[in-house]
């Protein structure tokens, strides 16, 4: 994300198939407004959101240095050789510190170029000096005195500080010439004479160069005991943990070197996202293969379900008919009716009379439609390749069922198969191109992919077709707006209140425009009358999302955390498994810097995840709020720094 102002995004709702996002695309609106303020507030982004505030500056950075170095590029190609020789001699100057030298890590760019160097590396280096060079010495070489443990306590403590100095200067050298042994033994001397943090990383730099990782630990360890703050020292140490797999020591160690050094070391950033997704991909992969797969909340599935118009059942199993629940026939009628409660009781009932009607069998003319809905429960419970196989069945018995096209495009979307999608929707055409489900849908591939204007185009085909869905026309509303046709949203979304003024889920979504707009009152009043129309319309099943739409509302608006909280615990209390309602309060809760109650709703919203990338983005968020109470509890001094920069609690809002 760019630091700019963010249209509506994607909602896990009922305006977007959040189930058919790719997986570098799964998050939410709601997702996508808790973080995106980070990539505008950098210092205080690990503090306040985590990975996202990594990632979306590191980009940005990413991009501005590749722009710059290009610049830079063309300038050498036209300057002369005289002014490229000068240049070159200036940026060695600039990369030269006296006090350590460079590692060959560092050099590569895997952590931050440390700039240290031995003593007249930059004369040495000119084209002046070498022309200059004498081919014999004038004076040889100062003698190196000889230390070790059973002399050095023979000498005074001014002796052994000149000792060390002297030692210091000849193991830059000894590294520089790649001497990395002799260099190892010399800041090993100079240690004796003073123990000295800077002798510890150059000694450690050595090991580095020769891939002793556990030696670069040891060393770096006793550097930062010293000066626990050696930003050289914590990135060396941070890269050998990486080497070692180790990958959370070297997270806390690269986040330590960011808070120190202020977040202005783009390089360290960087290696915090990265050591973040390693971390969290690899206990994603363990939390998938011991995950139980049920369904997601109520919330979820009834947005999901209700992204297709609604159609009466087939003929001959309306609730009114009687059939015997001892046949699959009966199991199928079963299931229809548990649906329409649109409860989370009432969705596993109807995923269980789903499996047992294709157990019974004997469903004849309805063995397509079936399979069609097993699918789309196996789908919901993230059994994508049983789903794929239904869906692929469905089509085969009863290919003029074009939904089951549909579901099964949605599905080749998330997987990453975009080919496929569109295949899907082509035969679907081909069976009926006056669906309007198939516009609707294909609208949302586009969408996802940022095609705004070809997803414009299908909305309003569907729209052509049949006026009566809402959520076309919401989320046409929602497309201009991405596509920075303000004026034209809001009149589409006052036009749609107009015609649809008794259905909550457009208040609920033009309350999102609004507060992307920062009209809070506006805003909150759209929210109240969704809740209050969810309440009288579907009491048992009520959808959460405005509660917590005005949760942030409030939030941005005056700073209001107790009622913010408030709204997210009622939402959790009528859907327990709202994996939005939990992030939303693990935000809350980490922007009051309560950080471990955080840390316990982010782990939970892993839990709650379907797939593999919405786990990997909310473990994100754990981990780097787990990183947060280390850096609490080893570097105090640096948890009131880091407080300091992000402007206490009343920090930027969350969008």
């Amino acid at each position: 994300m760019s630091a700019q102002s963010v249209p509506i995004p994607q909602t896990r709702g009922t305006t977007l198939d959040i189930s058919s996002l790719p997986s570098d695309a799964s998050s939410s609106s709601l997702w996508d407004r808790l973080s995106t303020w980070a990539s505008e507030n950098k210092t205080i982004v690990y503090s306040i959101a985590g990975v996202a505030v990594v990632v979306s500056g590191a980009g940005v950075l990413y991009y501005l240095n590749n722009s710059r170095a290009e610049n830079q590029a063309e300038e050498k190609r036209r300057a002369s050789k005289k002014e490229r020789r000068r240049a070159k001699k200036e940026k060695e100057k600039e990369e030269i510190e006296k006090d350590a030298p460079p590692t060959k890590v560092e050099e590569s760019g895997m952590v931050s170029r440390v700039e240290d160097s031995f003593i007249g590396l930059t004369k040495a280096l000119s084209p002046e000096s070498i022309k200059k060079q004498p081919t014999v010495e004038a004076e040889p070489a100062e003698e190196l005195p000889k230390v070790d443990e059973s002399t050095v306590d023979l000498f005074s403590d001014q002796e052994r500080k000149e000792f060390a100095t002297k030692l210091k200067i000849a193991g830059n050298k000894a590294y520089g010439d790649k001497s990395y042994n002799e260099a190892i033994e010399l800041y090993g001397k100079a240690i004796l004479c003073k123990p000295d943090p800077i002798f510890y990383s150059n000694r450690a730099a050595c090991y580095n160069a020769l891939g002793e990782w556990d030696r670069v630990v040891d060393d770096t360890t006793a550097a930062i005991a010293l000066d626990s703050e050696y930003v050289k020292a914590l990135n060396r140490r941070a890269n050998a943990y990486e080497h070692l797999e180790k990958y959370s020591e070297a997270l806390l160690d690269y986040t330590a070197s960011c808070i120190i050094d202020s977040f202005r070391n783009d390089q360290s950033a960087q290696s915090v996202e990265r050591l973040l997704k390693k971390v969290a991909e690899a206990k994603a992969k363990a939390i998938l293969e011991g995950k139980e797969k049920k369904l997601p909340s109520p919330t979820f599935v009834t947005n999901y379900l209700q992204s297709f118009r609604p159609r009466p059942p087939p003929a001959g199993l309306e609730e009114t008919a009687e059939l015997d629940e001892g046949t699959g026939k009966g199991q199928l009628k079963i299931g229809l009716t548990a649906m329409s409660t649109r409860t989370g009781e009432g969705f596993e009932s109807a995923s269980a009379s789903f499996d047992k009607a294709l157990e019974l069998g004997d469903l004849g003319e309805y063995e397509g439609f079936a399979y069609n809905m097993r699918g789309t429960f196996r789908y919901l419970r993230g059994e994508n390749a049983d789903a794929l196989e239904d869906l692929s069945t469905s089509v085969k018995l009863q290919p003029s069922l074009t939904q089951s096209f549909i579901k099964r495009a949605s599905m080749h979307l998330e997987l990453g198969n975009r080919e496929a999608a569109a295949n899907d929707f082509e035969q679907a055409m081909e069976q009926n191109k006056e669906d309007p489900d198939i516009y609707y849908h294909r609208a949302q591939l586009h969408f996802i992919l940022g095609e705004f204007a070809e997803a414009a185009k299908d909305y309003q085909k569907s729209i052509d077709l049949d006026r009566d869905f809402i959520f076309s026309h919401i989320q046409l509303g929602v497309t201009q707006y991405k596509m920075g046709s303000i004026a034209s949203s809001m009149a589409t979304f006052r036009r749609t209140i107009k015609n649809f003024d008794k259905v909550p889920d457009v208040y609920n979504y033009y309350g999102e425009l609004l507060l992307d707009q920062q009209k809070y009152q506006e805003a909150i009043e759209k929210f109240d009358t969704a809740v209050e129309m969810e309440k009288q319309t579907k009491p048992l099943g009520m959808n959460v999302l405005p509660l917590i739409n005005k949760a942030l509302a409030l939030f941005q608006w005056k700073q209001d955390f107790q009622e913010a909280e408030k709204l997210c615990q009622k939402a959790l209390i009528i859907d327990p498994e709202c994996d939005i309602a939990v992030a939303t309060m693990a935000q809350l809760l980490l922007q009051q810097g309560k950080v471990t109650e955080a840390l316990k709703y982010f782990e939970r919203a892993a839990e709650l995840s379907r797939t593999e990338a919405e786990i990997v983005n909310a473990l994100s968020y754990a981990e780097a709020t787990r990183t947060q109470l280390e850096v609490q509890e080893k570097y105090p001094q640096l948890a009131s720094r880091l407080q300091g920069m992000g402007g206490g609690i009343g920090g930027p809002p969350i969008r």
